[in-house]
């Protein structure tokens, strides 16, 4: 799963992955990528930029929302607050995360959601940063270091790597799903086609909140 914090989407695919790791024959690996590269590399823009998209994209976020059962809270100015946003130095620290203290990277990259879309604070700043490591359960000591590791030529390359593994993959924007299935991948674009991802790998989808 490449994903980005800044996307809603991605939150209600990685948490429906979350469930489903737990009863299909998968292993989900996450891999925390940096949006506004896609973006960029592949000339898309963000859907709420054109007005009627966005118009419908507040519906449909509100609805998906309650059908996966994932509290993303959002309104009709929050597509302005998150294009003047930049999640590079969140994904930093996730990738960060990912390179030393992995256990905690499903934790983290929830905690960073919950700040972003139920909270609506503002992940770029370092205390904000601080507040969802300790969330997540890493003790001070160790997000401080984390933090000073996100301006790393390591930590860089690694997100870079990552996001450039995903345009390869044909990913141009996020959730990005790739199934690896005999031998062959299988790219997924959002968090609406996981009955098509099961059907793929010969697994059988079961609803956002499987029983």
């Amino acid at each position: 799963l490449f994903y980005d914090v800044v996307s809603p989407y991605s939150w209600l695919g990685f948490e429906v992955l979350c469930r489903y790791q737990r009863i299909w024959n998968i292993e989900l690996r996450f891999r925390p990528a940096f949006l506004g590269g896609i973006m960029q590399a592949t000339g898309n823009k963000p859907p709420a930029m054109l007005p009627k998209r966005a118009e419908y994209l507040l519906k449909d976020i509100k609805r998906m929302a309650k059908y996966y059962q994932v509290p993303v809270q959002i309104s009709e100015d929050e597509f302005q607050r998150i294009l003047g946003k930049s999640s590079l130095g969140a994904m930093r620290f996730i990738t960060a995360i990912d390179m030393t203290e992995p256990r905690y990277l499903e934790p983290l990259s929830r905690e960073f959601w919950i700040r972003f879309w139920s909270q609506h604070e503002d992940i770029s700043q370092p205390e904000n940063m601080l507040a969802v490591a300790g969330r997540a359960g890493l003790s001070s000591e160790v997000a401080q270091k984390i933090l000073e590791m996100i301006s790393s030529p390591a930590v860089k390359n690694r997100l870079k790597e990552t996001t450039e593994e995903a345009i390869k993959y044909g990913a141009f924007g996020m959730p990005a799903v790739v199934a690896h299935f005999n031998g062959e991948p299988h790219l997924f674009f959002g968090s609406d086609r996981l009955e098509l991802l099961g059907s793929v790998i010969g697994e059988k989808w079961l609803g956002p909140v499987p029983s």
